[in-house]
């Protein structure tokens, strides 16, 4: 797990090296353990030869990595060289595999062709490093870095599809000056790319991106029209203007200095269909037990210490419970909450109880944090900071978690993914096939998602300049609904919508949670990993028709009348589950991981609330209605209705735009670590 940048010249310019440093300096966070650098001039040769590349160090880590100094390294500090680079690719390490400087990145192969800087795990990397080995490869690290390095060589991109794990990469072919970005199929790891008239820019967040001089921060009216209808992006733009997300499963080509467009694809050809066969297979269940427990093993590989969250229910205890086996007296974490003065629905969130039997029942070392209605205001500048992609609902709570978590580990196991893959939502799915089971009603699904207002309340929301822009929000939902797995003729129609919703919720919502996570977790410097998202365990899911999933009994009549309750949904899986946890935890209602925020708005964070939103800089921006904007806060404060996401969301751009925009990061020099609150 790691911080990965990098700077393209298009036209031919000139790459600087300290605007790179500086994007690798603003993600320190990331990789506190080491620094690299690495900076090219393609060959002039019509072969490719005669490339130049030159390797540089960071003076904070220069001691530990001398051993480079034969390829080119010398101290960052002292370069002055005026040579015409045309490729800058910088990397900040967390050391979680082969703690050795022989992990350093940006790595190169043996004949310093191919060069990589990567983010993330691959968990199947010793299985391909004994298959490298089989045809002639040699290893001079332990790393998983190099088994990319290595399967580049024989496979080229091709090599992507074996990869099992969490990654975004950046790979440069000196000979034949190609630099590729890639990220996982499943988007856990985030890469961020913008263009400017010269350059293009890539990070592992945004923020490394504003730090490089080369684009403006700027805030994209489409976006925030889209975030505020979906409290999410579904495109794959962010709020600032010209900064994209690189799809999950997506390659991008470029040739430095040629003066070409970048070139884009999917490596990842798509999820597999449902198997009508698996409705009548008795042994689905122990399939699905089988690949969680392979999954779950596979992500243990560590040379640093592991441990995993653990809310008290079935997704995150059964992965306790299978690592638990390997690991003795594994740490867990959990993150409660102080339920005085709480009333109503919101009495039922805290889960430590719960997390607290699980740790009992199966011995782990387990650590708790309790939060209270002050901990939102004390944490929410430091996190708006780390947090500059805005997505899916509050993540204070995350912040804690991972602050306690932080303290003891550098890798941390999470539960997330398995409500997407084993549809543990099921009220939710009754919206896209209200109406008409038939055909489904992606009316009805689409105005599910408006989270934060009515759907006739997002154009009231913003003002008239950018009112025009909120009427693009059904156009990205389209682009996803309707980008699904390909229908199976021989399943039901309720069946392939069913599907359909599922796809859409996999590659929005928690795309959306894994970009939090990322951010939320890489603040303090730990690596979170999710078992559910495994390759084959994913695959697999897929496979397995509704009925297993969902009781389809309950969708056959009028979805209007259907009535879902919490425990239900995921049947498989809880049968599945059950080889690893006492029945009683396979049974739990789903509890969503949520502060009781209706509450706590309305209480001690209110004067909070009303200081930043009230704030006459606040109410001097361009963009939204005040007085409607005042109407929905009045609403929540006197106990009319919860608009506690609108609420959040709003304090989290304000906040977002006194960070990035306010403070205008127009050139390297003004942009270091420093900026970050204490």
């Amino acid at each position: 797990m790691c911080g990965i940048a990098g700077i393209v010249s298009i036209s031919g310019m000139r790459v600087e090296p300290k605007p790179l440093k500086a994007m690798c300096d603003i993600m320190a966070h990331r990789g506190p353990d080491d620094a690299g650098y690495v900076f090219f001039r393609p060959g002039a040769r019509p072969d490719g030869g005669g490339g130049h590349y030159s390797r540089f160090t960071d003076p904070a880590f220069h001691l530990r990595n001398q051993h480079i100094a034969p390829f080119g390294g010398a101290y960052f500090q002292d370069q002055t060289s005026k040579v015409a680079y045309q490729l800058g690719m910088g990397h900040r390490r967390l050391a979680i595999i082969d703690l050795s400087i022989a992990g350093h990145q940006p790595m190169a192969t043996a004949d310093r062709r191919f060069w990589l800087a990567y983010n993330g795990e691959i968990y199947n990397f010793p299985e391909l490093r004994n298959m490298l080995r089989g045809r002639g490869y040699e290893f001079y690290s332990q790393s998983d870095t190099e088994v990319i390095l290595q399967m580049w060589q024989e496979f080229g991109p091709d090599c992507l599809e074996q990869l099992n794990g969490m990654f975004a990469l950046a790979i440069y072919d000196l000979r034949d000056n190609v630099l590729t970005l890639a990220r996982d199929r499943f988007g856990v790891k985030p890469l961020y790319i913008a263009h400017s008239p010269n350059f293009l820019v890539y990070a592992s967040e945004i923020k490394g991106i504003l730090a490089s001089g080369h684009i403006p921060a700027e805030i994209d009216p489409a976006a925030l029209c889209e975030y505020f209808t979906f409290q999410n992006i579904l495109s794959d733009q962010t709020l600032f203007t010209g900064v994209r997300l690189l799809n999950p499963g997506e390659v991008m080509t470029l040739r430095p200095g040629a003066g070409e467009s970048p070139r884009t694809w999917r490596y990842h050809k798509g999820f597999p269909g449902m198997d009508p066969a698996l409705a009548k297979d008795e042994t689905v269940a122990e399939q699905v037990a089988d690949a969680f427990s392979r999954a779950v093993q596979r992500q243990l590989i560590s040379d640093v210490e592991v441990g995993a969250y653990l809310s008290g229910g079935m997704d995150s205890g059964s992965i306790v419970a299978v690592a638990g086996r390997s690991i003795p007296r594994l740490h867990t974490f959990t993150c409660g909450f102080d339920m005085t003065n709480v009333n109503g629905i919101e009495q039922g969130f805290d889960e430590r109880k719960n997390s607290e039997r699980l740790a009992y029942l199966l011995q782990t070392e387990h650590y708790s944090v309790v939060l209270h209605s002050g901990d939102m205001p004390a944490a929410m500048e430091r996190i708006t900071w780390h947090v500059d992609d805005l997505r899916v609902g509050m993540c204070h709570q995350n912040w804690y978690a991972a602050k306690l978590a932080g303290k003891f580990v550098k890798v941390c196991l999470s539960g997330a993914g398995g409500d997407e893959l084993f549809a543990g939502y099921p009220w939710r799915y009754i919206r896209g096939i209200a109406g008409n089971c038939q055909t489904g009603s992606e009316d009805s699904y689409y105005q599910y998602w408006h989270r934060l207002l009515e759907p006739d309340q997002i154009s009231p929301l913003f003002t008239a300049d950018i009112r025009p822009f909120s009427v693009h929000t059904r156009e990205s939902f389209d682009k996803v609904f309707r980008n699904r797995p390909q229908e199976n003729p021989d399943m039901s129609s309720i069946d392939n919508v069913l599907q359909q919703i599922l796809f859409f919720e996999f590659r929005t919502f928690l795309h959306g949670l894994f970009l939090i996570e990322d951010k939320i977790s890489m603040a303090h410097s730990m690596e979170v990993r999710v078992p559910f998202l495994d390759n084959d365990l994913v695959d697999l899911a897929f496979r397995i028709p509704m009925s297993l999933k969902l009781d389809m009994q309950r969708l056959s009549g009028n979805g209007d009348s259907a009535c879902y309750q919490a425990d239900e949904g995921k049947v498989i899986l809880r049968k599945a589950m059950q080889r690893f946890l006492p029945k009683q935890f396979t049974r739990q209602p789903k509890q969503g991981f949520s502060p009781p925020d209706d509450n706590w708005y309305r209480g001690e964070s209110m004067d909070y609330i009303k200081a930043i939103l009230y704030d006459p800089k606040t109410l001097q921006r361009p963009w939204f209605d005040q007085l409607f904007v005042k109407a929905r806060l009045e609403e929540h404060f006197t106990g009319q209705k919860n608009n506690r996401l609108l609420i959040w969301s709003l304090l989290c751009f304000e906040w977002l735009q006194r960070h990035y925009v306010d403070k205008k990061f127009k050139t390297h020099i003004d942009t270091n670590i420093s900026r970050c609150p204490r």
